[in-house]
């Protein structure tokens, strides 16, 4: 009877296959503490993916509540050891701001300028550029050999290197003094009881050489005063000792002054009336392997005697007892 009428019922079959809406509720309760049952696939099918996550935290906080279960971390705590998504992508964004230069900070050296600065600077740079190029090309020609540039154009190059640039060789192929040149003088002396009496020849190269020696830093006209002042007055002089216009007037006047300075501690008392000038020439011998021979004999050169005037005394060559008849 039943089952007939079940029959008749319209979707009375189905409707007594379908549980009731309290069928859920209406099975046993779970016992507090209890565990929650895993879902089956056919719950996963009907209800869906995203709540299968209830399920595993339920069983995760069943098993943590159990006497003795390890310890597992919390839902949603980050592992360390993976990196965070994006987090590259932020280390190589701060190296290129680190790397690149800040907006508004200025370049270095002539880009740091502002554009009139900036071509002032360029036009600076390119004259200095030319000049150099000039400058190089003006030492060639004046330097190498005849040519045709240098016939046509030889006055332009001339001034441009003299005096400033003008090539001294000595200073690589040196010319040696191939002989050894001493001054000598000797002066005639009146004493005081009217007598005459002429003094030795005194040499003045020596006594210049003996001041030099052991200074590590002797002055140029300890060196060369005296040598330069005879050279002068030999060029300045015919072989007779006529002096050659002005030039050899003026070499007397200055030869007669150095020889005065000289003399000034030499005086034995009396007054320096006349001064007798002569050099001695000597040639340096040849060295222990040359066979050259060398004659190594003195030679002399004797200027006349000359009267000491008063302008033959620089100052301080009359000091003390160098007395001398026009100082008086």
């Amino acid at each position: 009877m039943d089952s007939y009428d079940e029959k008749d019922v319209p979707g009375g079959e189905e409707q007594a296959r379908r549980p009731g809406p309290d069928a859920a509720d209406s099975g046993p309760q779970a016992a507090p503490g209890a565990a929650t049952p895993a879902p089956t696939s056919e719950d996963v099918t009907r209800t869906g993916a995203p709540d299968a996550p209830a399920y595993a935290s339920g069983a995760s906080d069943a098993a943590a509540s159990a006497p003795g279960a390890p310890v597992a971390p919390a839902p949603g705590a980050s592992n360390t050891s993976a990196p965070a998504p994006g987090a590259s992508a932020l280390a190589s964004a701060a190296v290129t701001a680190h790397e690149s230069p800040e907006p508004g900070v200025p370049g270095r050296g002539i880009a740091g300028l502002s554009l009139p600065y900036q071509v002032a600077a360029a036009l600076a740079l390119a004259g200095a550029a030319v000049v150099g190029v000039v400058h190089i090309a003006m030492v060639f020609l004046h330097v190498a050999p005849s040519n045709t540039v240098t016939k046509q154009h030889g006055k332009v190059v001339d001034d441009w290197i003299y005096p400033e640039f003008e090539q001294n060789w000595k200073l690589f192929a040196p010319n040696p003094l191939q002989q050894n040149i001493a001054v000598q003088a000797r002066a005639e002396i009146r004493m005081a009881d009217g007598n005459r009496k002429t003094t030795g020849w005194i040499d003045l190269s020596a006594g210049d050489g003996s001041g030099i020696r052991g200074n590590p830093l002797p002055s140029h006209t300890q060196q060369n005063e005296l040598r330069r002042g005879w050279e002068f007055f030999i060029n300045s002089h015919t072989d007779d000792n006529k002096p050659n216009g002005l030039r050899g007037e003026l070499s007397d006047r200055y030869i007669h002054r150095i020889v005065m300075l000289r003399l000034g501690a030499r005086r034995d008392g009396g007054t320096v009336e006349r001064v007798q000038v002569r050099s001695v020439t000597t040639s340096v011998k040849a060295p222990r392997w040359s066979d050259e021979k060398i004659d190594t004999r003195p030679y002399y050169r004797v200027v006349p005697w000359w009267t000491v005037t008063p302008a033959d005394l620089p100052a301080g060559a009359g000091s003390a007892d160098a007395r001398t008849e026009a100082g008086r």
